[in-house]
């Protein structure tokens, strides 16, 4: 276990360190997880799974047969560490990672400030 004093590690990308320390493997700030890949900013669909997120984002892909572009919807199952404070509705940002379950490989690295 790690010690409380100890300040979160640098992940390579460019966030807001969580404030809270937290003892989770698979926190990339207090664990072992390292994040590569897609880094998206989505939507939290879904809070109800411990630990565990759902997280939507729209994508515009271009129909070359009607020369327009439709919106599609990606929705992901997240891995959120106990250092954040997430609940439904929250803009996040979700960083790619190892596969942590069956359905999980993404984990949650920022909450995005919503400006008004």
């Amino acid at each position: 276990m790690k010690n409380q004093n100890q300040t979160a590690r640098n992940i390579g990308l460019d966030v807001v360190l969580p404030q809270k320390v937290c003892d989770d493997v698979h926190c990339p700030f207090h664990g072992i997880l390292p994040v590569r890949g897609n880094v998206f900013v989505g939507m939290v669909v879904s809070a109800k799974v411990p630990r565990t997120l759902t997280v939507s984002w729209e994508r515009k892909e271009f129909v070359k047969k009607y020369e327009r572009y439709t919106r599609k919807r990606t929705k992901v199952r997240v891995h959120c560490p106990p250092c954040f404070e997430i609940k439904e509705g929250d803009e996040v940002k979700v960083a790619e990672c190892r596969p942590i379950s069956k359905t999980k490989s993404f984990v949650v690295i920022e909450k995005v400030e919503v400006k008004k």
